[in-house]
């Protein structure tokens, strides 16, 4: 009867201590400048995001007449209008809740993928560790941006294409990040103990390991988001995305191919560039935040 009792007392041990991290990283975030403004800015886009998915479901109707072409920025048009009379600012408010879908799906692949990779892989050790850091090293060595491009254009286009193809190119480095974690997990006392006791491996990686890396899984998460959001702006740009949806990337290679930059209608092209930056900023900001309250040596001081 000592072994069952045992095994639940190390398991409580590690998910409070898990918990416990997890809440101090989050005060410890919110406490850095920087971590404050990222996470203020997001706040802000999610917000913008919901208003523009409730308020505007069919932007591309919206005023589209001719005398409303390239109108400047006004009372009536915050931020004026496109080449075919639709208002930037709700074009705008409907890309934000795009990019932020598309960033949180495809992250939220990579970042599944390279757990269950990068857990198993530094726990179980051997040939599968081989094989599978092998693996993940040929996806870090091919180009990420050119091969995301060329899936794009042979792949049907639309939305969950995009996601789908991003999360699939995005999982490798995170894998190899969590792995080194995990090599030095397995290494503590307490997962020894858990061995000691005769836990089964899923069971020690389920209830001890995950918790004890899910501040590195969540600082990654919010980089892969950051780089998402830029890669499907980048690929609505050059004409891969999604044809019925409006993004921000969309919107900029709408303002190039209508010569809005040649004719000087700033307002086509400074605002959704704008947003891309911000919304890149603040998910950079937060993850290099929580990357500094994770760091042992920021600890110790």
């Amino acid at each position: 009867m000592s072994v069952p009792a045992a095994t639940e007392s190390v398991e409580v041990d590690s998910m409070s201590a898990g918990s416990r991290i997890f809440r101090t990283n989050f005060r410890e975030l919110w406490k850095l400048g920087r971590g404050k403004i990222g996470v203020l800015l997001l706040l802000f886009f999610l917000i913008y995001g919901v208003f523009g998915i409730f308020a505007y479901e069919n932007p591309p109707a919206a005023g589209m007449t001719v005398e409303d072409r390239f109108r400047r920025p006004s009372i009536d048009h915050l931020l004026g209008t496109d080449n075919l009379g639709r208002s930037v600012w709700e074009q705008l408010a409907v890309g934000a809740g795009i990019s932020l879908a598309v960033g949180v799906a495809a992250t939220l692949i990579a970042v599944i993928l390279g757990s269950v990779v990068g857990i198993t892989s530094g726990y179980i050790g051997g040939r599968f560790d081989q094989f599978m850091m092998g693996l993940a090293d040929l996806f870090i060595t091919i180009p990420a941006l050119p091969l995301i491009i060329v899936l794009a254009a042979v792949l049907s286009r639309g939305l969950p294409t995009i996601i789908v193809v991003i999360g699939i190119t995005s999982w490798a480095v995170p894998a190899r990040l969590i792995r080194a974690e995990v090599l030095s997990q397995r290494e503590r006392t307490f997962i020894l103990r858990a061995k000691a006791i005769g836990m089964k491996p899923m069971h020690i990686m389920r209830v001890h390991i995950v918790p004890n890396v899910a501040g590195i899984i969540l600082a990654n998460a919010i980089l892969l988001t950051a780089a998402a959001v830029l890669t499907e702006a980048v690929l609505a740009f050059l004409g891969l995305g999604d044809p019925s949806l409006i993004s921000w990337g969309k919107m900029l290679q709408n303002a190039f191919s209508s010569g809005a930059t040649s004719l000087g209608f700033w307002w086509m092209v400074i605002p959704p560039g704008l947003m891309i930056a911000l919304l890149v900023l603040s998910f950079t900001l937060i993850g290099n935040a929580l990357t500094d309250v994770l760091d042992p040596r920021r600890r110790a001081e």
